[in-house]
């Protein structure tokens, strides 16, 4: 019999469920946010594997951005999230970190970018992530390829 996790369980034990359903609320909602507004001539590119530090590649004319999406929960303890270096190597690369309520609501939306057409700012000098998991040493070993960027950085958005 297979146990159900509890309220607070179910984030961390369902987390890539969790993302991609924020995944496809966002996308939904910004198309939707663009329609109201007339811009139809938008396109949407997943990543099917992030060996290039994004998720999603959103593009409406000549501006093209390389997204790294992040997901917490509202009221956890997440004060950083970690981003890859290949990032900056993007047209217009930039973090949007959504918080959300247990049910998923969005709550707040966090920003760390530049304008359309500059990269995302260097963050080679952040501290570098680790491992999330320890070896089988109890090691939980670097990362050289991802940085910490912490909470302080990102730009609260309006919506």
């Amino acid at each position: 019999m297979t146990q159900i996790a509890t309220v607070g369980e179910r984030h961390y034990v369902h987390s890539s469920l969790r993302e991609r359903i924020v995944e496809h609320v966002f996308v939904g909602e910004a198309l939707r946010a663009l329609w109201r507004h007339n811009n139809t001539d938008v396109e949407v590119l997943r990543s099917e594997f992030d060996a290039g530090g994004y998720d999603l590649v959103m593009s409406y004319r000549a501006i093209v951005r390389h997204i790294q999406l992040k997901v917490s929960v509202e009221g956890g303890k997440t004060d950083s999230v970690t981003a890859s270096l290949k990032l900056m190597e993007k047209p217009s690369g930039c973090i949007l970190w959504i918080v959300v309520a247990d049910d998923l609501e969005f709550r707040s939306f966090l920003w760390f970018g530049n304008e359309p057409r500059n990269p995302l700012p260097d963050i080679r000098e952040l501290k570098t992530a680790h491992h999330t998991k320890a070896n089988a040493a109890g090691v939980k070993t670097k990362r050289p390829g991802q940085r910490e960027i912490p909470r302080g950085a990102f730009t609260r958005l309006a919506s």
